[in-house]
């Protein structure tokens, strides 16, 4: 655990114990799979959530030498100022877009949907829910970054979606000992969303000692969050 085309596996999925009224959709970091990420859920669970962990097309990563591997999108470097890959974003996000849209098929509303990921995942999830047309119950964004973020104050103040997720609720994690995705990268991310959201949109949890990966701690949180943002109903 811890292309963008529809050409990869269907995902794991951790069902509700009884019917599902809200879901949770989280994606996976580079090289990963789905499946750490349900089992981690099934962890934690609750009986009216459902949890979807899609697994990423294999393509070529600039990153790591164009070696191919599971990726939401091309990876140029992990640096604040590193060129990235603006198409397979917006690809990616739309694919997630058409994710979130079919558990709305399925009978769960957008406002009982919460996105999430880790890494790469995170990042998806949190461009993802900033740039859609509906209120998502909230996100969470594990060791991450906001993709495209200089441009995005210009393009959320021109799109409908930023009305509908202005005050949208970001639980943000970060370990403090993270060699990958630094912990003051995690902290400018935070500081960009509370411009964009609001100070009391975005909450921050610091981990100390924790590198890039998840822990019971985090996980805890996590529990906590979704059970705040996606209620059991009432006659559940």
């Amino acid at each position: 655990m811890c292309g963008n085309n529809m050409s990869a596996p269907l995902p794991a999925i951790v069902p509700a114990a009884r019917k599902a009224t809200a879901a949770v959709i989280f994606l996976h970091g580079l090289g990963d799979t789905g499946h750490g990420w349900a089992e981690a859920f099934g962890g934690i669970k609750s009986s009216h959530v459902k949890y979807i962990c899609p697994h990423a097309p294999t393509m070529p990563v600039t990153l790591n030498m164009r070696m191919s591997m599971p990726s939401w999108f091309d990876i140029y470097g992990l640096s604040p100022e590193a060129e990235e890959d603006e198409a397979g974003i917006k690809r990616a996000s739309d694919n997630l877009k058409a994710m979130i849209d079919q558990e709305v098929k399925n009978g769960i509303p957008y406002h009982r949907i919460i996105v999430g990921g880790f890494s790469q995942g995170g990042a998806l999830s949190l461009y993802t829910a900033l740039t859609s047309h509906q209120k998502l119950a909230g996100v969470i964004a594990l060791s991450c970054w906001l993709p495209l973020r200089n441009a995005f104050a210009q393009a959320s103040a021109a799109g409908a979606g930023a009305a509908a997720n202005k005050h949208v609720t970001v639980l943000q994690c970060h370990g403090e000992a993270d060699p990958l995705v630094p912990f003051s990268f995690g902290r400018r991310t935070a500081d960009k969303l509370r411009s964009l959201l609001g100070p009391d949109s975005v909450t921050f949890k610091a981990y100390p000692g924790l590198p890039h990966s998840a822990c019971p701690e985090e996980m805890v949180d996590i529990k906590r969050f979704i059970e705040k943002q996606l209620p059991a109903l009432g006659n559940e």
